[in-house]
């Protein structure tokens, strides 16, 4: 008997909830209405208090017979010309200061137009147009001009107060009472960074971030208050403010803080107890800058170690790729992946990535589609009839091939004629090459070859050839081969110049910079994996050590070296100061709470064939000279090779590389010797004098 209750109530939950749901659910059409009947409503009793107001709340007969004969003018008028300011497309939810202004210039208009019904006479050929049922004389005399004003101003403070009331209860009211719910979260940066993250937070129901207060490093922000929130001090004061006042989570709103400044914050944040620390993402997006909590990232080893502060002109960068079509070879991998990234933010015509790696292109698909929705809109499905034209017709094009193949890269150029390319597609782990010298010297250099030729061919504006610190003095085969790109790219610019054939209109640029933090074959990752095994950390000699960066900050100095760089240049990024790999691998394991030596081992292995100690960033070969940004650096003329001389050059390489055998792999050696200068070949070992 009870549980056939129970079912019978239950059933009758149902039923109502089926009833009830479509009716309380919010659709336009009831949006629109609500606030319709709502306006109306305001109107009336505003157009009333303004009366009562303007005679200190005792209004006279006649006034009284003034307001029922013009009430229905001011509704008609003001609805007429709130529908005209799209007042009822307003997301109430988010109503802000243009909203507010909205209201206003809506409110001048109609007053405006109401004042000049009323007080100015129509003339008597204009009256018969008055529709019949506006039972009232346009032109009353006497009509008291005070009203208008008081009628604005009420209107503006009800219907303003109507349409923010949703973001009232839901920011502060809602937010008072679940205050304790969240993480006690204190926010470093109050610049428009913080703001946004505040905002994001304020309009949330539940979050599991409750936020404090906010730090910055400026003192004339101190005391002073973001969106109701209090800067309450300097990062100097980090480990007290935290104990004063109970955080248990940092977010570090700087998107340009450098690593020693970030290492800093969260060396302290640690030390302190606080196991959240989160930092906001580098935006891509520049047109829409909006970042929220849900974008927040866990502080990345390469951000504490080789984060810098990069200042670059992005309007240059936009100017030089806006409404380009840009090819990026190499598109899948580290240095070609956050190329296209970047280059996706200053909305391209279209951009092509090639790439050998199906799989990384793939995942690129799945990862540009998230960040930038806006350039696959109408991306059309490609079947076997329609390929050429939907691929014509995208935005972002993925094709897989091979820069070896020069009919596959021809075929890149012939149908989608790039205007700018960023070649990055490139052989780089040194002991590898080492061991597979031909096939360095097919991708390398045969592959730069292709694509170079096939962008003078179809005649693309610009080309930035990714290089390397590995090239200056070379001590590896990868180093060789890309010097030996250098060249290829050097050669053909000069075909163009007026010492030249000027054949071309192509322009050619080589940008070398030192190693990415984090980077796919890099030490980082290794050491990581080594990490999560418990170690040993495997170092090749207790001195070795490199130039650092974080793979964001130095796709910005190629990119705003694409714009400085021409006539062939081969420019070099200021990577900072060198550091030990010894003291990377130390820190790496003091930043998991753990102490070197002792909770992890760090083992001497021996320099592997083609490194180098230490690397000439700079270029001690052949010095550099300043350029138009304070981190790039002109490499001055050194050696170079006609396009004439290339080309036979590499002749010479295809006869070697035909039938090679195995065993004499070290012919080639001899053979780059023979042609970039400094190459020492051997086992690569070389100490700094």
């Amino acid at each position: 008997m009870i549980n056939s209750l129970r079912g019978m109530l239950f059933s009758k939950s149902i039923q109502f909830d089926t009833i009830t749901k479509p009716l309380l659910s919010p659709t336009h059409l009831k949006r629109f209405l609500f606030f319709f009947l709502f306006d109306t409503l305001i109107i009336v009793f505003s157009f009333y208090l303004s009366f009562f107001v303007r005679f200190e709340f005792t209004m006279p007969v006649e006034y009284k017979v003034m307001f029922l004969q013009t009430v229905s003018l001011f509704v008609i008028v003001k609805l007429t010309i709130f529908t005209s300011f799209r007042f009822y497309k307003i997301t109430w939810r988010y109503v802000g200061i243009h909203d507010m202004l909205n209201i206003v210039r809506a409110l001048i208009v109609s007053e405006t137009v109401i004042m000049f019904l009323i007080l100015i006479p129509l003339p008597l050929f204009l009256s018969s147009y008055i529709p019949t049922f506006l039972s009232f004389d346009l032109h009353i005399s006497g009509f008291p001009r005070s009203v208008f004003l008081l009628d604005g101003l009420i209107s503006f403070i009800l219907f303003s107060g109507l349409r923010i009331s949703k973001r009232i209860f839901l920011e502060v009211v809602q937010k008072i009472s679940s205050a304790n719910i969240g993480k006690r979260t204190l926010i470093i940066g109050a610049g428009n960074t913080g703001e946004m993250i505040l905002r994001d937070l304020g309009r949330q129901t539940l979050c599991k971030y409750y936020p404090v207060g906010l730090l910055d490093d400026d003192k004339n922000k101190i005391g002073m208050y973001v969106r109701g929130l209090k800067v309450i001090g300097t990062t100097d004061e980090l480990s007290d403010i935290i104990r004063k006042h109970k955080i248990e989570a940092v977010i570090i709103a700087m998107p340009s803080v450098n690593h020693q400044v970030l290492r800093e914050i969260y060396n302290s944040a640690k030390k302190s107890k606080v196991d959240t620390i989160k930092i906001v993402p580098r935006v891509y997006d520049f047109y829409k800058p909006n970042i929220n909590t849900k974008q927040l990232e866990d502080i990345r080893i390469e951000d504490l170690l080789g984060r810098q502060t990069i200042n670059v002109d992005y309007n240059g960068i936009e100017g030089f790729l806006r409404n380009k079509i840009v090819l990026v070879t190499g598109a899948g991998g580290s240095i070609g992946s956050e190329i296209t990234a970047q280059v996706c933010s200053f909305q391209p015509e279209k951009i092509i990535l090639f790439d050998i790696d199906e799989t990384e292109l793939h995942n690129m698909k799945i990862k540009l589609e998230k960040m930038f929705p806006c350039l696959f809109e109408g991306q059309l499905e490609i079947g076997s009839l329609q390929w050429i034209d939907s691929q014509i017709q995208n935005k972002v094009i993925f094709i897989t091939g091979d820069i070896r193949d020069d009919h596959a890269i021809n075929e890149v150029f012939k149908m989608f004629k790039p205007q700018i390319v960023f070649h990055a597609a490139a052989y780089k782990h040194v002991p590898m090459m080492e061991s597979n010298p031909q096939e360095a010297v097919k991708v390398n250099m045969y592959g730069t070859y292709n694509v170079v030729k096939a962008s003078v061919q179809y005649c693309a504006e610009k080309v930035i050839m990714i290089s390397t610190d590995k090239a200056v003095r070379p001590t590896s085969i990868m180093g060789a081969t890309k010097r030996m790109a250098e060249y290829i790219c050097t050669a053909f610019n000069d075909a163009r110049s007026p010492n030249g054939n000027d054949d071309t209109k192509t322009e050619f640029v080589s940008v070398r910079f030192g190693n990415v933090l984090g980077s796919r074959g890099s030490v980082l990752p290794l050491f990581l994996e080594q990490l999560k095994c418990g170690g040993p950390l495997t170092v090749t000699h207790k001195d070795m050590q490199r130039y650092f960066m974080t793979v964001q900050e130095a796709v910005s100095l190629v990119l705003q070296a694409s714009v400085i760089g021409n006539h062939g240049e081969v420019l070099v990024l200021d990577m900072g100061e060198p550091l030990k790999i010894l003291t990377l691998a130390e820190e790496l394991i003091k930043i998991h709470g753990m102490k070197p030596y002792k909770d992890i081992d760090i083992e001497f292995v021996g320099i592997r064939p083609g490194d180098k100690l230490f690397e000439e960033i700079l270029t001690a070969e052949e010095g550099t000279t300043a350029s138009k940004h304070d981190k790039i650096f002109i490499a001055r003329k050194g050696e170079r090779y006609s396009k004439e001389e290339i080309e036979r050059i590499l002749m010479e390489f295809q006869i070697l590389l035909k039938d090679l055998p195995t065993d004499e792999k070290w012919r080639i050696r001899s053979m780059l010797k023979k042609y970039v200068k400094h190459y020492e070949g051997g086992d690569g070992i070389r100490y700094r004098v």
